[in-house]
């Protein structure tokens, strides 16, 4: 079915009982061309790019929950390519470049509002920092502005401005970032896929890999074994736990990411604002509810809950640019699974196991980057070469000395 406004007046109009399911629910087949191990938004996206894009249409989608049950619905829906280095910068925005026209490419509102984002800046050397951040935006064909204190004042001015310690001296703005609604981006991937033929099996979890003589040759699940010529691992934070199931260790460690939304409130965040001496962002969804978040939990966790200390810790990091934010009462949290690599930047590559590749390690940079890593992972599995923005993202790196330390963070995953 195409979803248009017209049909969602004639629905309306007809008593809503001409609507079809978004997506099927068909049974395990012995064998694929492709198995996709993970029903998150990359799995999802990847499914999708390969049966559009490529022509792959003879692919399943394992998933051991629901569609949405892991990151995919368990993040704060920011999109956004500020990044600094060209291993990261070119990939983000060619991300960006996919969000813009996504909706439109596979036919469902997801809600892609690109308000921009504001990075504060607290200190001359932070200016000079994002200023150096910005001319390398702007090299990669992304959007940049510095502002100066006036004009964040005047797009933001419920910040506080007269914070001695932290004092607000300008930003670095992105107007094409935003946010999108995070489950129906998912919901959106799983429908594209589905129509084009690709099975998308819930409540299927992969148990063990089938190895023969160095080759991956399919997966056992909790739905029997099924075949494949090739297995494409992308699981988030469970990366380490399903990796390990085919003898390998990665260079991954899972952290618990917390996020909170307050109760319903007028309109007053224009786009996303981040702290610039701490850990913390905020933007506003269209449902009012302030939507926050800051550090990881500083421990290794596979639990989708987090601790009281970062609570307080990002409730500190609100009140210290925008004390408004103490009077807000908090309507609920969630946690998510992150998969924190050693230097703060992601895998998109193929394993030393013929026939299993592995798409993992995206620390905070998961949500945004979903239609990138789709597209770039399907282009690995059916053309065997990395895209041009995702060559970088090698699983060997750290063997060849090429990290890309983002965050400048180093081997600390709880510092990034």
């Amino acid at each position: 079915m195409h979803y248009s406004a017209l049909k969602v007046l004639w629905q309306g109009l007809t008593g809503n009982k001409g609507w079809t399911e978004v997506w099927r629910e068909p049974d395990p087949k012995p064998e694929y061309d492709i198995v996709i191990v993970g029903g998150g938004g990359h799995g999802l996206a990847t499914a999708y790019y390969l049966a559009k894009e490529f022509g792959e249409l003879n692919v399943a989608v394992l998933e051991k929950g629901w569609i949405g049950s892991g990151n995919i619905g368990r993040n704060t829906t920011i999109i956004r390519s500020n990044y600094l280095l060209p291993g990261n910068q070119p990939f983000y925005e060619f991300s960006l470049t996919l969000w813009e026209g996504l909706e439109q490419d596979f036919n469902y509102n997801a809600m892609v509002s690109q308000r921009g984002i504001i990075n504060l800046i607290h200190s001359d050397a932070q200016r000079d920092a994002y200023a150096r951040r910005g001319n390398s935006m702007r090299i990669s064909g992304a959007d940049a502005v510095l502002l100066d204190r006036r004009k964040v004042r005047e797009m933001c001015p419920f910040l506080d401005f007269e914070n001695g310690r932290f004092p607000i001296q300008g930003g670095l703005w992105q107007p094409r970032a935003g946010t999108v609604r995070h489950d129906a981006v998912a919901w959106g991937f799983a429908r594209g896929a589905d129509s084009r033929g690709v099975d998308i099996i819930q409540n299927c979890e992969v148990t063990g890999f089938q190895i023969e003589n160095g080759v991956c040759r399919g997966v056992e699940t909790t739905r029997g074994v099924i075949r494949a010529g090739k297995v494409a691992v992308c699981v988030a934070g469970s990366s380490s736990r399903v990796m390990a199931q085919a003898g390998m260790r990665l260079p991954i460690e899972s952290h618990v990411l917390q996020a909170f939304v307050s109760e319903g409130l007028k309109p007053v965040i224009p786009g996303v604002v981040t702290f610039g001496a701490g850990h913390f962002y905020i933007s506003q969804s269209d449902k009012g509810g302030l939507v926050f978040g800051g550090d990881i939990d500083g421990y290794n966790s596979y639990a989708q809950r987090g601790n009281l200390p970062v609570v307080e810790d990002v409730c500190e990091g609100g009140m210290a640019i925008m004390p408004m934010i103490g009077r807000a009462r908090l309507l609920r949290m969630w946690g998510g699974v992150m998969d924190m690599s050693m230097d703060g930047s992601p895998f998109i590559d193929r394993t030393h196991i013929d026939g299993l590749y592995f798409n993992g390690g995206w620390c905070y940079g998961g949500f945004k980057a979903t239609p990138a890593s789709g597209y770039c992972y399907a282009h690995l599995l059916a053309t065997g070469r990395p895209h041009e923005t995702a060559q970088a993202m090698r699983l060997d790196r750290f063997i060849t000395g090429a990290a890309i330390d983002e965050r400048g963070a180093g081997a600390q995953p709880n510092l990034h």
